[in-house]
């Protein structure tokens, strides 16, 4: 029982493992030479070809479980295609492709600390949308408040603030650091800025997701269909930036190696543990351990890359890791003033003996997981 216990801790310790990876194979492929453009589309591909099977077998198996009682999820429409088709073109080729050139523009501590600041920018942007509200003179409202002001300080400090600048562990990095992949000054505040663009898709993304999810709450085919489509969406778009296909060809390199990495793991592996992880102790557990990514991938890319980190990214990274925890608790007190405040009667009890409504507000907070 007690290893039972400590499963939650040890799978949200390998879901950031798996995300610092997915940082330092990449860097390593785009400091190597491997066209941005064209890694999303091998990328995109791969995790369609490993996602799309499974979810039409799962599709095939709810369609012979499903009864009266039980009926399966909503056929998919011309209108859902198209919508889905959409959400691909934000979610998929336009952040990905505007966040692996920010990627390659700056470093990989940058890209983990950058992915702090989602949640927050999703609150944002669903405050925006009247999707969500700030109570200013409670504390869960100053909480967000202040989150949002962290988070924004930090991307400023990473832009702006360099040196100092702490220098590699090695001298003998695993992946040679190229000279051309080190950033000049001007192209250092061009990659952050891309990287708000990227982060702020990102979570128009996530906030249009739970209307869709509602509509069609199939996730897997979901997601298997928006790979598809980001797939040959991206294809257009690396065919219109790199013609010469010779430059398509992936040798045993870090090259294939991180698109293997990105699609395997970086999507088919990472699904399936933030869900049973989510399952099993609520999004926001998996939320709290994002941090630890930028930790593991400070001293990785050192390690592996040979980078040398600068002083404003591990500051800019800690304020974006407080706006984070900041919005994460006015969220929970936030939580727990509703809770309290309910009729006794009124809260259904889940079977794992939670409230029902608090897993609902749980699971509109951290979408993005």
């Amino acid at each position: 029982m007690a290893d039972r216990s400590k499963k939650p801790y040890v799978v949200a310790v390998a879901i950031q493992a798996i995300y610092t990876g997915l940082f330092v194979v990449s860097k390593a492929a785009f400091d190597s030479g491997v066209n941005t453009y064209v890694f999303i589309f091998y990328r995109l591909a791969t995790a369609t070809a490993l996602l799309l099977p499974v979810a039409l077998i799962d599709c095939t198996c709810r369609q012979s479980r499903s009864t009266t009682a039980t009926p399966s999820a909503p056929a998919m429409s011309c209108r859902l295609l198209f919508k889905l088709f959409l959400y691909a073109l934000l979610g998929n080729t336009f952040t990905l492709n505007v966040y692996n050139m920010s990627l390659k523009r700056t470093s990989a501590t940058v890209g983990s600390a950058a992915t702090n600041s989602i949640p927050v920018a999703t609150f944002l942007l669903a405050l925006l949308l009247r999707m969500e509200s700030v109570k200013l003179r409670s504390r869960s409202g100053l909480a967000k408040l202040a989150g949002v002001t962290l988070c924004l300080a930090g991307v400023l400090i990473i832009a702006f603030y360099a040196d100092p600048s702490i220098r590699p562990l090695t001298r003998n990095p695993v992946f040679a650091h190229k000279p051309h992949s080190v950033s000049t000054g001007s192209e250092w505040i061009k990659g952050t800025f891309l990287l708000i663009v990227a982060c702020a898709t990102l979570s128009l993304w996530i906030v249009l997701e739970v209307p869709l999810l509602k509509e069609y709450p199939n996730k897997l085919m979901a997601t298997a269909l928006q790979c598809l489509f980001g797939a040959l969406q991206s294809f257009v778009v690396a065919v219109a930036f790199e013609r010469d296909f010779t430059k398509w060809k992936l040798g045993l390199d870090i090259g294939l190696l991180a698109v293997i990495y990105s699609a395997f793991l970086g999507t088919g592996a990472l699904m399936y543990l933030q869900a049973w992880c989510a399952e099993m102790r609520g999004p926001v557990f998996v939320a709290m351990w994002s941090p630890l990514a930028l930790v593991f991938t400070i001293f990785c890319s050192s390690f592996f890359l040979g980078e040398t980190v600068r002083l404003g990214s591990i500051l800019g990274g800690i304020l974006l890791i407080g706006g984070l925890y900041s919005l994460l608790w006015g969220k929970i007190k936030e939580m727990d003033i509703k809770i309290t405040s309910a009729v006794p009667g009124e809260i259904q009890v889940q079977a794992d003996g939670s409230p029902r409504h608090q897993k609902i507000e749980e699971e509109e907070l951290t979408s993005h997981v």
